[in-house]
């Protein structure tokens, strides 16, 4: 079963197309057909003059405060190059506002 949304290039993956879209802008079309889903609760962020790296994993360690290490195990390693990185930080962004919005303030 594939699915698609088509969507204006400069829109975040949730905003409908919009009717007065201007003529001539190029859509992309969000193929999830091979998406595989992972979760995590850690991430940790590297970077060099040219690449940003994510790093994400699970904290399996369900002891508390009694442990005095904690084992992270790293699952998944996304590169982005300064750019890519800066547009998914303005997302990232812009998704939280509008959850908090929604469901009030995250405090962190």
């Amino acid at each position: 079963m594939e699915k698609s949304n088509t969507t204006p290039a400069a829109t975040a993956p949730a905003t409908p197309v919009s009717a007065s879209r201007p003529e001539g802008t190029p859509t992309v079309t969000w193929d999830d057909a091979k998406m595989q889903t992972s979760y995590a609760n850690v991430c940790n962020v590297m970077g060099t003059r040219e690449e940003i790296m994510l790093l994400f994993g699970a904290n399996q360690s369900w002891q508390g405060g009694a442990q005095k290490g904690v084992t992270v195990a790293l699952t998944n390693r996304i590169v982005l190059n300064p750019y890519a990185a800066k547009r998914l930080a303005l997302l990232l962004n812009q998704g939280l506002k509008e959850y908090e919005s929604r469901y009030g303030e995250l405090k962190v």
